[in-house]
């Protein structure tokens, strides 16, 4: 007895992507991993409020995990060095907030 196929089963690609991946197998993972890239870069979305602000912190968090060698390094230190930063200002806000009161 064979186990049942799953109920959700996520599609290859989406329909408009049909003109630009004519004649590649759906089921081939780079074929996949092209259209999940060709989403990525024609995905609309609202670049001057909160959410859009989050979904480019998202997607440069699953291209940093997708990265190797240099390329995963170089993300690594942009995040440490924006820590850096964020830790540098709430430093000194601290200091001057607590110069004032005191």
């Amino acid at each position: 007895m064979t186990p049942p196929e799953p109920r959700h089963r996520e599609p290859a690609w989406a329909r408009r992507f049909d003109d630009e991946l004519v004649g590649l197998d759906p089921e081939d993972p780079e074929a996949r991993a092209f259209a999940q890239h060709l989403d990525r870069m024609q995905r609309d979305r609202p670049s001057f409020t909160v959410e859009g602000y989050l979904d480019g912190v998202q997607d440069f968090a699953e291209s940093a995990n997708r990265a190797q060698g240099g390329r995963y390094w170089a993300a690594v230190l942009v995040v440490v060095l924006l820590l850096v930063g964020v830790v540098w200002v709430v430093g000194n806000a601290l200091v001057f907030v607590l110069g004032t009161w005191l």
